[in-house]
């Protein structure tokens, strides 16, 4: 008898040590700014503010007007039209397959930290989203936002800079809230805004 209590403590004990084990590897997450597993908690704690494709002025050759706005789908780029043939290139999310878009449009107005509606056709999609969700660093809107015409579409902020460079939202185009906030002091309601597939 005593031989099975110490097969069953033996088995006990083994069973226990990998349940302590698992979950610590499990912890472990692939980090594609270093290209290496690292575990869960270094990860969540580094600075996530910065977007993956940095803003730049870059040359740029447009017949718009400066202060347009010119948004490179295919590129994950959006451009602010500067005089003497430059721009402010920034890094964008955009929508993903079947709610991408094109066109030319106006910005109707900007918002500091706004409250997000998410429209009906998102809400018959995604059930559980609030009616109404205020302003905030959890808001899906980020930071700013700039409306496009009467479309339902924005240029915002989100506070996942990992979707930038991705085909992830529905239809929005997405910066960095750093990024955003920079476009925002430098664009003017009435701005022409040019979406190209």
């Amino acid at each position: 008898m005593n031989k099975a209590k110490t097969g069953l403590v033996a088995v006990l004990a083994a069973l226990l040590s990998l349940s302590t084990i698992a979950p610590v590897a499990a912890a472990r997450v692939y980090n594609p700014d270093t290209n290496v597993w690292e575990d869960a908690a270094v990860v969540t704690t580094r600075s996530n503010r910065g977007s993956p494709i940095k803003r730049e002025v870059v040359g740029y050759q447009t017949s718009l007007r400066p202060g347009s706005i010119v948004i490179e789908t295919s590129e994950r780029r959006l451009y602010f039209v500067l005089p003497d043939g430059q721009a402010v290139k920034y890094g964008i999310g955009v929508g993903r397959d079947g709610f991408r878009w094109s066109g030319q449009h106006r910005i109707t107005r900007t918002a500091e930290w706004p409250g997000w509606t998410p429209p009906p056709q998102m809400r018959k999609r995604v059930p559980d989203l609030p009616a109404y969700m205020p302003g905030g660093p959890n808001n899906p809107l980020g930071a700013r936002a700039l409306y496009i015409g009467s479309t339902l579409y924005r240029i915002h902020g989100t506070s996942e800079p990992w979707t930038i460079g991705q085909a992830v939202s529905s239809g929005c185009i997405r910066l960095t809230n750093e990024d955003v906030t920079d476009l925002y002091e430098r664009v003017k309601v009435g701005a022409t805004v040019v979406v190209r597939q």
